[in-house]
This record gives C-alpha cells, sequence and structure tokens, in this order.
C-alpha cells in the first residue's frame, strides 16, 4: 500500500537534491513522514 508512495517520494527527492545515493536525502524522507504523522495526529486530535 505504502510501498509506491515512498518509491514516489524517493524518486522526487533524488532528483531534487542531486545526491548520488539515497543516503544523500535519508534526513529529508524521515522529515517528510515525520511531518505526515504529525498531521495525521493533529486530524485525530481534532475529531475528539
Amino acid at each position: 500500500m505504502f510501498e509506491q508512495t515512498f518509491k514516489n517520494i524517493d524518486d522526487l527527492l533524488y532528483k531534487d537534491s542531486g545526491a548520488d545515493s539515497e543516503l544523500g536525502y535519508i534526513g529529508q524522507t524521515s522529515w517528510l513522514m515525520f511531518l505526515r504523522y504529525l498531521d495525521e495526529l493533529a486530524k485525530q486530535l481534532t475529531k475528539l
């Protein structure tokens, strides 16, 4: 389910960052996943 989403993010970041490998943008990927988690958490809390 999420594999294609992560692949799309990886492809986009790889092209934009000009990195030579995945390690060059792993921090960006982690940060995006963390922000997505916070967004979902905030949505759930506002429903309570």
